[in-house]
């Protein structure tokens, strides 16, 4: 309990006298740019109790992963439009994309086909798919696809086509060939943001033109996101919210939001 407090915090396990870890120091980063809007690189080392080189490196480590812009003494945040983080990089509300990707179970059919798409709460979906029924699995997220390799009675296609280091799916004309073929009873999937002006949106183009082929591809369509996403615009848009059957989110939802989503007609379930 002591040292997710002093996580919570900021100041990682320098209180206990110990130099803090690189993760925990990279999550006090992150922590007070929340929080403050602007991370002082030295004000961090003291907190930290670290060096000023050392916070920097962290700084850097982030940029690469898209979580900030470095400026000079420190970091700012990152442009809402050009957020994109790396996949094994999103590891912030992890309890309620557990509970999101639990509830998606629900949802699998006893037999048939499905579509997972690329993203850290679907990623949590397929980490806890069972091998106590025969169903055939289409991806375009090679990680989701090793994930499901060591369970015999799914058979797992991966979509082929040029592989995105960011969120290491596949986009392409290619893998739209091999999507224009394929139909699947439920596709599970993700998005970067979601108003419901605009529907949901993604950073890249080439990953939003495959998700619109999601789409076509399934009998019934699931969103996977958590409530950080409800508010967030990203630069191309993938679908409308008529688009989505279900919606499965979290109760962190705030009641505004979930009133205008529901107003819209879209259907969704807290977890």
């Amino acid at each position: 309990m002591a040292r997710n407090a002093s996580r919570s915090t900021g100041r990682a396990d320098s209180d206990n006298g110990r130099s803090p870890y690189s993760p925990q120091r990279q999550q006090a980063i992150i922590s007070t740019l929340r929080t403050s809007g602007r991370v002082d690189a030295a004000d961090m080392a003291r907190r930290l109790r670290v060096t000023s080189e050392t916070v920097r490196k962290d700084i850097i480590q982030l940029e690469r992963q898209g979580l900030l812009r470095r400026v000079h003494g420190g970091a700012v945040p990152i442009g809402e439009l050009h957020y994109e983080p790396a996949v094994t990089a999103r590891t912030e509300y992890a309890a309620e994309k557990d509970r999101i990707a639990t509830a998606a179970l629900a949802h699998l059919p006893s037999s048939g086909s499905v579509f997972i798409d690329a993203g850290s709460t679907t990623a949590r979906l397929a980490a806890l798919l069972s091998d106590d029924r025969e169903l055939t699995v289409f991806t375009t997220a090679l990680p989701i696809a090793l994930t499901l390799l060591a369970r015999p009675h799914l058979t797992v296609f991966v979509i082929g086509g040029r592989l995105r280091s960011r969120t290491v799916a596949t986009v392409g004309s290619w893998a739209a060939r091999m999507l224009a073929e394929i139909n699947v009873d439920v596709a599970f999937l993700g998005t970067n943001g979601i108003r419901v002006d605009r529907g949901l949106t993604t950073p890249d183009h080439e990953e939003a033109a495959i998700k619109r082929l999601m789409l076509k591809a399934a009998r019934r369509r699931v969103l996977l996101a958590d409530h950080s996403k409800v508010g967030q615009l990203s630069v191309c848009q993938h679908a409308d919210l008529a688009d989505i059957d279900l919606f499965l989110t979290d109760t962190g939802l705030a009641p505004d939001d979930l009133a205008a989503l529901r107003a819209t007609g879209l259907t969704v379930e807290l977890t």
